[in-house]
């Protein structure tokens, strides 16, 4: 029997034994922990370009930016450690048919690191961070390349997925390629006109192949949702994902359309008969506008299936996904909204960020207490469970020594 919504605040009892060791609950450390750093990281982009602001909201998007940083090097050292000590385990990791999609999470969070850098670092540095921001973006670019790449190579060459079991974090190893169009854009604030031209183009570039794999697996899953019955109510708040890919895709054509008449130089592609900057302008702003109601709807869907299954429902790290999705879509409204000149959309954005920040400290709570009552970090609770190869043995070893424990006890 699922487990009701209302006891995740009452004691749970998983394994009645004593505590596995710390150095035996990090070798399920997953790539799946990085959705907090995903989730904090878009809150502070969010914090940091709301259209009503004032210094102490600065000095919020700043200490999210810096614990952000803090969460991403601690999860690093903390899945570094489960590598080392378990020999194998990465590569398992990467071919795992569940676990191995999170890996795009990692890259996702630095993505979200160098646009915070921008945002919040570059007012108060020299130059000398512009050209930095240059020479990451383009490094990350060549980085990501390759992971997406790869991973979904192994991916489709190693494993057979069913069509029925669909979700929207298969889309997550080419994310970051959604993150690189509005990073360049982003970027494009503070850079010179002889940079600020390559990037333009390589962030068209990058999103046109994040936005054109994400819809393709977009496309598997809406088939899912027609022919099989929706996820479990557990990995319901992952449904958010499939916002990203239009949210961010319109956050990319609004801020790369408004900056277009500034990099895009008079004679582009030879045409001096038209200000081209200014059709870029025009065509991005309605471009994002025809793409945002797109995010709003898989919002929206997500929304009604988490309400109806709230009391069937128990935290796993999926319910990172109410942040980081919604986070974009938020920013793309306030793209629209700066384009437009609409205060009335600007106030909506307010109220939205305001609910985002309440969903980040609601599910931080519970992350906190799940840790403590062994709903995650723990044998057969986390996205390893259902790995074959290794981590299953080892899962079950480790659940048959605290049963023998607890028998022993007994007796």
């Amino acid at each position: 029997m699922p487990e009701s919504f209302s006891s995740l605040w009452r004691p749970q009892k998983h394994h009645d034994s004593k505590s596995l060791p710390w150095k035996k609950r990090l070798n399920h450390f997953t790539w799946s922990w990085f959705e907090c750093t995903m989730s904090t990281g878009a809150l502070a982009t969010l914090l940091g370009q709301q259209p009503f602001s004032f210094a102490g909201l600065k000095a919020l998007g700043k200490v999210f930016f810096i614990l952000d940083l803090c969460l991403f090097l601690v999860f690093s050292a903390c899945i570094t450690y489960r590598f080392t000590t378990n020999p194998g385990s990465l590569k398992r990791s990467l071919h795992h048919p569940h676990e191995s999609f999170f890996f795009g999470s990692f890259f996702v969070s630095i993505g979200l690191i160098i646009y915070c850098i921008e945002q919040y670092g570059s007012p108060a540095s020299g130059p000398w961070l512009t050209k930095a921001l240059e020479i990451l973006f383009w490094t990350f670019a060549g980085t990501v390349m390759f992971v997406a790449v790869f991973q979904y190579h192994v991916i489709f060459d190693r494993e057979q997925l069913p069509v029925t079991e669909a979700m929207p974090a298969w889309i997550l190893p080419v994310y970051p390629f959604l993150i690189l169009g509005v990073l360049g854009s982003t970027l494009l604030k503070s850079q010179p006109t002889d940079a600020g031209l390559p990037i333009f183009i390589g962030s068209i570039a990058f999103s046109g192949l994040g936005w054109t794999v994400a819809f393709f697996m977009l496309s598997i899953y809406v088939t899912r949702l027609v022919n099989s019955e929706l996820p479990e109510a557990s990995k319901r708040p992952g449904m958010y994902v499939a916002v990203g890919p239009a949210a961010y895709t319109a956050n990319t054509f609004v801020a790369l359309g408004m900056q277009a008449p500034k990099h895009i130089p008079i004679d582009f592609l030879g045409i001096t008969s038209i200000p081209v900057g200014d059709i870029f302008k025009a065509f991005g702003v309605a471009a994002g506008i025809f793409m945002w109601l797109v995010a709003f709807w898989f919002s929206a869907l997500t929304t009604v299936s988490v309400l109806v299954s709230a009391k069937e429902s128990h935290f796993t790290l999926n319910y990172w996904a109410y942040v980081f999705p919604n986070a974009g879509l938020v920013i793309a409204l306030i793209q629209i909204a700066n384009a437009l000149q609409s205060t009335g959309m600007k106030g909506v954005c307010s109220g939205a960020t305001i609910i985002l920040v309440g969903l980040w400290l609601f599910v931080a709570i519970m992350n906190v207490r799940a840790v403590l009552k062994r709903q995650v970090l723990w044998p057969g609770m986390d996205e390893d469970k259902e790995d074959i190869e290794g981590h299953q043995h080892e899962s079950d070893n480790e659940q048959n020594e605290l049963a023998i424990e607890a028998n022993g006890r007994g007796t």
